[in-house]
């Protein structure tokens, strides 16, 4: 199953954003640590890149991911023209309070009351932009929810006499182009729940959670893991947890929101969905699945162009 989600409001979030990039100096890009890659919306780099803009990247959520493997992260994007990629938790005021400074050698040339530092918060849905714009102005002046797609306008505020913040509606992109990515989204929450299904979602999430980390979900659940796969993980829940139906059955779309709603929580603990070296690889089996089919395909037409000669003969 493919996941897509593009509510209509995020065709008028991405034009007001490209009239905004002119008139900023930094981009402020969001991201999932869980999923660095997969939460990074391709449409932004377009518009930042277009313009020339640099781009700090926070990967938001740090204390949720592996410390390993977002130390990877930040390698990966640090060795990025034109970016800064930090890791941290825009809950904690301590790391909120770096960010400014971290924009200001992206744009040395505005730095005082005549020239102030222009910055502009983007990212995808329930990434914690708002949260950080909260964090930074020390009021709240965005709004912040569990549901993805929460902020729907853009705000324009002064964080000092050298320094104003736009804060723009996550967006997304039209088109999801890796089902993997779908999925990933999906499981953190990136996406309504209008366009997914929680049991598939569940699945995906609960093979890779066996694949990268069994010990933790051994731990969590009490259970072994040995010869699990994701759905066959999702029934162990439901049996340990008690999600039984009217008549003994388990309830799988209970169990499955519970998988989903612990790892969104931290409860499992420190886990990354991707490392560098993963996606790679799923770019790697991507394109060679993509020749493979090109190359079936034009077996096909080579066919039937030999069997109409033959005719014709």
């Amino acid at each position: 199953m493919s996941i897509q989600w593009f509510p209509g409001h995020m065709t008028s979030a991405r034009k007001k954003a490209a009239e905004s990039m002119e008139r900023i100096d930094v981009v402020i890009e969001v991201l999932d640590a869980r999923l660095p890659e997969a939460s990074c919306n391709p449409m932004i780099r377009e518009l930042r890149v277009h313009r020339q803009r640099p781009c700090l990247k926070i990967l938001n959520k740090a204390d949720l991911a592996d410390p390993a493997v977002t130390a990877q992260w930040l390698a990966h994007f640090n060795a990025q023209k034109g970016v800064h990629a930090v890791a941290l938790s825009c809950k904690k005021p301590g790391d909120v309070a770096k960010v400014v400074g971290l924009c200001r050698p992206l744009a040395p040339h505005r730095n005082d009351r005549l020239k102030p530092l222009r910055m502009m918060i983007m990212g995808i849905p329930n990434v914690g932009k708002s949260t950080l714009m909260n964090a930074l102005l020390k009021k709240r002046v965005a709004k912040v929810g569990d549901e993805p797609a929460v902020t729907k306008t853009q705000q324009v505020l002064d964080l000092s006499p050298t320094a104003t913040l736009i804060d723009t509606p996550g967006m997304m992109w039209p088109k999801i182009a890796y089902d993997s990515d779908g999925y990933m989204l999906a499981a953190s929450h990136a996406i309504g729940r209008n366009a997914v299904i929680d049991e598939a979602v569940a699945n995906f999430l609960g093979d890779v959670l066996l694949a990268r980390y069994p010990a933790l979900v051994a731990a969590r659940y009490k259970l072994s893991v040995d010869g699990l796969d994701g759905p066959a993980l999702v029934e162990a829940i439901a049996r340990r947890r008690g999600c039984l139906l009217k008549g003994g059955g388990l309830d799988i779309e209970k169990a499955s929101l519970i998988l989903l709603q612990e790892y969104r929580d931290g409860a499992i603990g420190r886990v990354s969905l991707e490392s560098p070296d993963s996606r790679a690889a799923m770019l790697l089996a991507h394109a060679e699945a993509e020749a493979a089919r090109l190359a079936a395909k034009e077996a096909g037409f080579e066919a039937d162009r030999e069997s109409d000669a033959e005719r014709e003969e």
